[in-house]
């Protein structure tokens, strides 16, 4: 049983592009392109509850009212699986910030490694969505909540591709009030930390680099 804040979606466009996404012969383009559109489904689903004010809009036929956003997104791209989930969210959200955080997994102890961080000096937006296609161990995901807490974040949601059920259930015992939103959750971790079945190296598989 999952927690009520992790979110697996059963959107018939999102199943049918994850199991074109795991082959193992879908080359980089295309991987890249349904990161992409993943990216979009699962960011519309995430962003369901963002807050809305009532406007009036002068249309060519009258007044209509509206409502508009009263909260100003920022998009936390982890370096560098997550730079691929960045372009389509950022195309529906073109007002976001874009920040990157550079983590990386060290493969003997596979614990979080923290390298990069261009974040501003202080919080700019009211949400901030996490993206990073996978949800594995839960390392790079807690440590990038960690970080973004300690700046000063009010209110963070994950938004992934695959999770693990051990990544998932690390995310939520360190940090129950951050949402978890993915396209499904697999059956478990390898004894080397990537999930199974999964779909290989998300990092590898849309830059070439396998």
């Amino acid at each position: 049983m999952l927690p009520d804040n992790v979110f697996v979606s059963g959107h018939p466009l999102i199943q049918h592009k994850l199991a074109i996404l795991r082959d193992k012969s879908t080359g980089p383009k295309k991987f890249r392109e349904l990161i992409r559109e993943l990216s979009i489904l699962l960011a519309y689903e995430a962003t369901a509850d963002l807050g809305l004010k009532d406007v009036d809009v002068e249309t060519p036929m009258g007044t209509a009212h509206c409502r508009q956003l009263t909260e100003t997104i920022g998009l936390v791209p982890v370096l560098r699986a997550g730079l691929g989930m960045v372009e389509g969210i950022w195309e529906m959200m073109p007002g976001s910030e874009v920040w990157h955080i550079g983590l990386f997994r060290d493969e003997r102890t596979l614990r979080p490694v923290h390298y990069y961080n261009k974040l501003p000096v202080s919080p700019t937006v009211q949400v901030c969505l996490i993206l990073d296609p996978m949800l594995a161990t839960g390392g790079s995901a807690t440590a990038t909540v960690d970080i973004l807490k300690k700046w000063g974040a009010q209110r963070i949601k994950y938004v992934g591709i695959i999770g693990a059920p051990e990544g998932v259930t690390r995310l939520h015992a360190a940090h129950p009030d951050v949402s978890i939103h993915l396209a499904a959750v697999d059956e478990r971790l390898n004894d080397i930390g990537y999930i199974v079945p999964g779909l290989g190296d998300a990092g590898d598989r849309q830059f070439g680099t396998a």
